[in-house]
């Protein structure tokens, strides 16, 4: 797949098909990296799709386990791959040799979608765009490992590395999370609203002089603690003070590196696709779809796009949402005067013919992820015309029954699964808990407590890289836990935490 010879791997008809799409798809001022396209048949997409998209990764039994998964799949009719599409640059994307040359032309269109939103949207923008060949690179380094460690050691440990990949902080490539050293911490006193000739009774200097002490004397507490503060990138400090060996910290650093090129991806999935959709279905259906491929893309597009009752179809909604901002921006229904229209019907009529829909949802496209993304623009118009209300099965008759149609709680609780990445937050509050070099954890409640299976195995993976005990203070059906894992192999232990359960001073409650 040499970028020096881009695109020769398509039919002379695929290669004209892909040159007008693209020189259209420049014109409606998308921005993409050079694409590759490579023709693949299922095996070899099954293959690959199995390793991330990568064709070259480090050897582990997973990417075996995750081929059988994707080739019985398509075996038995469940599914199959039409594309996949690397964020890189140039930009690597696989077309299944086997489709007809409408889904070819539909993939190329989704393809250049998905290759505008990496390069332009912020969260990638700290992406590496050579993950292809970093990722060879990660291979060679763990095969080294293994010719001198052996296979089956280093596959434990990368074992152990998988089940904790999530604890990363993915919004620390933006900020700065460390304070650098010797740097001091600036006071201010939380003082209640009040006039000038009020404000020595409501905030009186003893109070004021209370909480400056208070600060001091927490800040003496930080420089003894070990971390100074919560640290949410857990694989970091476990790069930095576990007790491993070289070859072990590099396998951590592979995984961390990995972990945190796939993030915005899990971040970005349901704008990603939407955004893809959107610009395939404008692009087929106003320029490249002839009048005998109308049947069979309906039926293709409206397979991408379906979502049945209770589920949630990232394609679907991301594109249904795109075009919601369009028409919105288009016709000036947003901001303060339509906000202040309380006439019946008013709003659904207002239109000042602004038609800055395009611009708006290029600006969408370039600065959101899911979770902002469906906190500002998610309405109860939306839900209710989507029908995303909350389902559940009926356990009895297996019929599949509203909950609730709520916007407050459907949006609450989307945004609930959305945040994080659907993962935990979870933080190293001590490393030397009860001054024994154990661990303590804590995870932060942010609306949707813990799953109490993955918690044990990534506990397991903890214990396993720190070399000792390790614990983690979660909310357990409305209770805070302190789950314990005294042994890699062993069964965790789990008490309720009472006032005599003794617990870091600075705390992720």
């Amino acid at each position: 797949m040499s970028p020096t010879l881009p695109n020769t791997d398509l039919t002379p008809e695929l290669l004209t098909h892909m040159q007008a799409i693209k020189a259209k798809a420049l014109e409606y001022g998308l921005d993409f990296f050079e694409v590759i396209y490579e023709r693949l048949d299922f095996q070899t997409m099954n293959e690959i799709a199995s390793r991330g998209g990568f064709p070259i990764r480090y050897p582990h039994w997973k990417w075996g386990m995750e081929y059988e998964k994707l080739s019985k799949r398509d075996a038995y009719g469940m599914g199959r791959i039409y594309e996949m599409v690397i964020n890189n640059d140039p930009c690597y994307a696989y077309l299944q040799e086997s489709n007809s040359v409408t889904d070819q032309k539909l993939v190329m269109a989704h393809v250049y979608g998905h290759s505008d939103f990496f390069k332009c949207n912020a969260w990638f923008g700290k992406t590496s765009r050579k993950m292809m060949d970093e990722t060879a690179n990660h291979a060679t380094r763990v095969r080294r490992h293994i010719e001198r460690e052996g296979a089956e050691t280093v596959e434990r440990f990368i074992d152990r590395c998988l089940s904790v990949e999530h604890l990363i902080d993915p919004h620390s490539v933006f900020v700065q999370r460390e304070r650098e050293e010797g740097e001091a911490e600036a006071f201010e006193a939380r003082k209640l609203p009040a006039k000038d000739y009020m404000d020595p009774f409501i905030n009186p200097a003893s109070e004021l002089e209370r909480q400056k002490i208070a600060h001091a004397e927490a800040a003496r507490a930080r420089k003894t603690a070990f971390p100074a503060r919560p640290t949410r990138d857990v694989l970091l400090f476990l790069m930095r003070h576990a007790p491993l060996d070289d070859w072990q910290v590099d396998v951590l650093s592979i995984i961390r590196e990995e972990a945190y090129y796939f993030a915005p991806q899990a971040m970005t999935k349901v704008m990603n696709e939407g955004w893809a959709t959107y610009w395939h279905s404008k692009l087929m259906t106003q320029h490249f779809l002839d009048a005998k491929e109308i049947v069979h893309y309906a039926d293709q597009h409206s397979g991408v796009v379906h979502m049945p009752a209770g589920g949630f179809n990232p394609y679907k909604i991301g594109l249904e949402m795109f075009k919601e901002i369009e028409r919105r921006w288009d016709r000036g229904q947003h901001g303060p005067i339509w906000e202040r229209l309380d006439s019946l019907g008013a709003k659904e009529r207002f239109d000042d013919k602004s038609m800055n829909g395009r611009e708006k949802i290029f600006e969408v496209r370039r600065i959101y992820n899911d979770v902002n993304f469906i906190d500002e623009f998610l309405t109860p118009e939306f839900v209710e015309k989507h029908q995303m209300y909350q389902f559940r099965k009926d356990p009895q008759t297996g019929e599949v029954r509203v909950v609730t149609r709520d916007f407050h709680k459907v949006k609450q609780t989307l945004l609930y699964q959305l945040t994080n990445m659907g993962q935990p937050f979870v933080y190293v509050v001590d490393a030397n808990y009860l001054n024994r070099g154990e661990l303590y954890m804590a995870h932060e409640f942010s609306g949707l407590e813990i799953d109490a299976a993955q918690a044990v195995e990534t506990l397991r993976g903890v214990r396993a890289i720190w070399g000792r005990p390790v614990h983690l203070q979660a909310r357990v059906n409305e209770e805070m836990r302190l789950i314990s894992m005294e042994s890699p192999d062993g069964d965790p232990k789990s008490e309720k935490i009472g006032e005599e359960t003794p617990r870091p001073a600075h705390m992720v409650e």
